[in-house]
């Protein structure tokens, strides 16, 4: 049973991450949407082309961490039993980036748009249901003894990656950033590395502190398997 409402869960999740990527890249689509600049003063289209807004959509780290933990999750829903060291890595970075997308997004961004009908939809797909899903699903289901202090200093080249990803391609498309934190062009390098080093920091702090409640939850399954016999 319990393997049984794992999957399923994990399926569901899964099948939340398309249904808002697949939205929020229609939505980019069809409309000129609004952005909020570097500087906060005014709004900007970003994207040019419609082919290019539903493309820029994947250049924003909400979409990229749905992206890590529902993949994460539907090769659970497929296989509960994976167990490699790339896929360890994964399933963490995944479990820690959503969570900072759904922290960060509702103490600091939740404002900046107002939204309505499918465009609201897509919002709360990716910043609630989505972190809500895939951080409960990880305390209920696991799979448990997948993290270990290697796994969580492995979480960290994530938002290495993503910085620098950032860093190169803003240039390339006009001076356009995802984010106010990442505008090299406003706030020069030496900026945006010292924030990317506070995100790194959070990141691994978040991934220590999975570790060690795993390792909790895992001593907790033990008792109560033990009890049951």
């Amino acid at each position: 049973m319990g393997s049984r409402w794992a999957r399923a869960w994990f399926a569901a999740t899964a099948a939340c991450v398309l249904a808002g990527v697949v939205l929020q890249m229609v939505l980019a689509w069809r409309n000129n949407m609004p952005v909020v600049v570097a500087t906060g003063e005014s709004l900007q289209t970003f994207g040019g082309s419609p082919l290019g807004r539903a493309l820029n959509v994947f250049a924003f780290f909400t979409v990229q961490s749905n992206l890590i933990a529902g993949a994460t999750c539907l090769l659970l829903a497929l296989d509960p039993d994976r167990a490699s060291t790339a896929f360890r890595a994964f399933r963490l970075t995944g479990l820690v980036a959503i969570s900072v997308t759904g922290i960060v997004y509702h103490v600091a961004l939740d404002n900046l748009l107002e939204l309505d009908t499918w465009a609201l939809v897509a919002d709360r797909l990716l910043h609630l249901v989505v972190p809500i899903l895939t951080v409960v699903g990880w305390v209920a289901f696991g799979p448990r003894g997948l993290t270990s202090p290697r796994i969580t200093r492995l979480t960290v080249l994530y938002p290495l990656a993503y910085m620098l990803f950032t860093a190169i391609r803003g240039p390339l498309s006009s001076n356009w950033y995802p984010y106010p934190f990442a505008n090299v062009h406003v706030l020069g390098y030496l900026r945006v590395v010292l924030n990317g080093a506070w995100i790194c920091l959070l990141f691994i702090a978040l991934a220590a502190a999975a570790t060690w409640l795993d390792t909790r939850l895992q001593r907790t399954d033990r008792v109560r398997e033990n009890v049951s016999l």
